[in-house]
């Protein structure tokens, strides 16, 4: 039996591989579309479902302590005049902190360190459980272990994950991958959010907001170091995390949210001559 393409098949046919070809182009564009957004600058073991999703066992309620005392709270009440002036001082003091990438190896009195810890764990939390861990590393050894880590993810990180505008926006800051100050500052300062906690009968504990409270803590331990005239520099090590909690032997369910090098400014210090935005930028009231 004999086939034969006749005009009216050929043009069937040319329609059908037109129509093929066409849908697959519209399965192509959808899931260009529907690709995750490519954003370096997230640490993937920052990645946690913790404020989407209660993961405390069932029974966890009966462990806490729904009977918690309430006291009498009353707080120093200033006038007018003096209101205004500690608030201008508070103002002018923390507006000379500056982010310092060269710090020296000149000792810090171990209590400043202490005090400056505990300053940061007054920070407000979610349900109080104060989701965080300050871990203070003053070993040179240990110092020096962590600056390889940092600086061998890092070279990886400005040459291949961050991209070119990441490292373009960087150029005027001068910051490269040579982290020096993590083997000269006599402190460095790690804070780890607990991504769940872990109650007396070893169960899991939801911790909300775990990693906006921890930061409200970053923000006060910036303030105590400012206020004890030390200076830092705000670092997050991108993908430095699991291997820095391995060194620090930091239990699983502890994050590495920031490094902090904490000292005096070495004598050659120096920091870019940037200017903060003015209040009219950044305050809006209704």
């Amino acid at each position: 039996m004999s086939f034969f393409l006749t005009p009216v098949l050929i043009a069937v046919i040319c329609v059908l591989i037109g129509w093929i070809f066409k849908s697959e182009s519209k399965k192509a564009d959808n899931e260009v579309k529907t690709k995750p957004e490519h954003r370096p600058w997230v640490d993937e073991d920052l990645k946690d479902s913790t404020e989407l999703h209660q993961i405390e066992d069932e029974d966890e309620s009966h462990e806490l302590d729904e009977s918690v005392e309430h006291i009498p709270f009353s707080s120093p009440r200033y006038p007018e005049n003096e209101m205004i002036k500690r608030s201008q001082e508070f103002y002018e003091l923390l507006n000379q902190r500056r982010s310092v990438r060269f710090i020296s190896n000149e000792p810090v009195p171990r209590q400043v360190i202490d005090n400056v810890i505990k300053t940061a764990g007054t920070a407000p939390s979610g349900a109080h459980t104060e989701p965080w861990s300050f871990v203070v590393v003053q070993d040179e050894e240990v110092k020096h272990r962590i600056r390889m880590i940092v600086e061998e993810e890092e070279e990886v990180n400005y040459k291949k994950r961050m991209g070119d505008k990441w490292v373009n926006d960087l150029k005027k800051l001068k910051t490269n991958w040579i982290k020096e100050y993590l083997d000269t500052a006599p402190f460095l300062i790690l804070i780890f959010k607990k991504v769940y906690g872990i109650t007396s009968s070893g169960r899991r504990k939801t911790h909300y907001y775990n990693e906006i409270s921890v930061s409200i803590a970053c923000g006060f331990l910036l303030a105590a170091l400012q206020n004890a005239g030390l200076v830092t520099v705000t670092t997050t090590p991108l993908n430095c995390g699991p291997r820095l909690r391995t060194l620090l032997d930091r239990p699983d369910n502890e994050k590495l949210l920031m490094l902090l090098p904490v000292g005096y400014p070495s004598k050659d210090s120096t920091v870019p001559d940037l200017k903060r935005k003015p209040l009219e930028e950044i305050m809006v009231v209704v």
